[in-house]
């Protein structure tokens, strides 16, 4: 296919894209419900459909060489299609944000103003290798009253493909446009780039990968962007950590799942508690596997291995975590201000003085105290599932549910009202 062919398609595709999305405006909450508990169940129902599309999918990525953490992502089984068809049912139960009245009064002229909760529009979702992300943007966009264009990773095309089917057909079966989810039907990367320029049908765009992606749309988008940068999540260990809660917090939120956003990528060890918490820590994520990568202090344990100037701030994805001594809390702030992304980031401690500090002085998305940073999911929030975890502070920030993916607008009613 062709530049012209592809910048022709995606025109037409935004084109039916924002006329579904002002049926949507109005569609009732109860089309919606059924159309997402409809792609639920048709899900389930496909569910050898999908997983032998995602067979072809895994072959895809190893002939591409992807890294066992990227394959992880890529990877479906029966238990993570239950875990889609659940997040479908979970984003169908959520109230409908659309009309909710967030703030009404009135004024001494006579007027009564209500601001109330108004789809964004058409929303374009850019995202690699997992193929949950086609049924969680779906669903979540359609919940709010958009439509969405979504332009998978060229890993996940046919999964994306096969869970898409089902989506439109809950469409169809509650009487929606089925192009309120559309799903670019071509690998070619001019696709991507044809979203970018798309201010006439277009939004707002949410990359949804890693640094090379979100680089390149923050870089070349000319419609506005949800940022989501990537994952640099690091956990401090305070002088006043319990040891218990440290071991089961810092094994999780490293290797419950390496390839997510939320996984732990540094860690941060007070140096009152480096020869007891901390050693025993590092210990215990080389018994696990991890490969630590640690400053002087802990050179000397088994399996430890030399940090290196680029393993701060680094985004592994995979079992490997940097790790370091610092003299205190402020050094801790100071360090995670330097190297992080603004994403999630964690105090274990049990001193409410330190966390007030911690929690007030950094400015993440989202800042946990003595728990896994592996929460750091929409679903986990009770949002149903998310578009992304937004790292920006315009609009949306942190996971990116339904209610993050409306605007609003003022209501003014009058009864024969002038202005004097």
């Amino acid at each position: 296919m062709t530049e012209n062919n592809i910048t022709q398609m995606m025109a037409d595709i935004g084109t039916r894209a924002k006329a579904a999305a002002a049926e949507l405006g109005f569609a009732t909450a109860e089309r919606k419900y059924a159309a997402l508990i409809g792609a639920a169940e048709n899900v389930w129902a496909s569910r050898g459909t999908i997983l032998e599309a995602n067979v072809k999918d895994l072959a895809y990525g190893r002939e591409k060489g992807l890294s066992p953490a990227m394959m992880d992502r890529l990877m479906l089984d029966e238990d993570r299609v239950r875990s889609i068809v659940s997040g479908l049912r979970s984003v169908a139960e959520q109230r409908d944000p659309v009309g909710e009245v967030m703030e009404e009064w009135d004024r001494p002229s006579g007027l009564h103003i209500k601001r109330v909760r108004t789809p964004l529009g058409v929303i374009g979702v850019i995202y690699e290798s997992r193929p949950n992300v086609t049924a969680d943007a779906g669903a979540l966009c359609l919940k709010a009253g958009n439509a969405v264009i979504l332009r998978g990773g060229s890993e996940s095309f046919h999964s994306s493909s096969a869970l898409h089917a089902c989506l439109q057909q809950g469409l169809r079966d509650a009487n929606l446009p089925e192009d309120a989810i559309q799903l670019v039907p071509t690998r070619d990367r001019a696709a991507v780039s044809a979203m970018l320029t798309m201010t006439d049908t277009i939004d707002v765009i949410v990359p949804r990968g890693g640094k090379g992606l979100v680089g390149l749309v923050q870089r070349e988008a000319r419609v506005p962007v949800f940022a989501h940068l990537e994952g640099i999540v690091h956990i401090y260990v305070d002088k006043d950590a319990d040891p218990e809660k440290v071991l089961k917090v810092v094994i999780n939120a490293k290797t419950r799942r390496t390839g997510i956003c939320g996984a732990a990528e540094c860690l941060l060890i007070h140096k009152d508690v480096a020869d007891t918490i901390g050693k025993d820590t590092i210990r215990a994520l080389v018994d696990a596997g991890v490969r630590v990568h640690a400053d002087v202090e802990f050179q000397t344990l088994v399996g430890v291995i030399a940090a290196q100037e680029d393993d701060w701030g680094k985004e592994y994805l995979d079992m490997d975590i940097a790790a370091r001594v610092v003299p205190d809390i402020d050094a801790a702030i100071a360090h995670i201000r330097t190297y992080g992304s603004n994403h999630t980031d964690c105090i274990l401690t049990e001193d409410t003085a330190a966390v007030e500090r911690f929690m007030t002085r950094l400015d993440s998305a989202i800042l946990i105290h003595n728990a896994s940073t592996q929460f750091a999911d929409g679903a986990e929030f009770g949002m149903g599932a998310e578009i992304g975890i937004a790292t920006g502070k315009m609009h949306a920030r942190g996971p990116v549910g339904a209610t993050q993916l409306t605007s609003f607008k003022y209501l003014v009613t009058g009864d024969g009202t002038v202005r004097p």
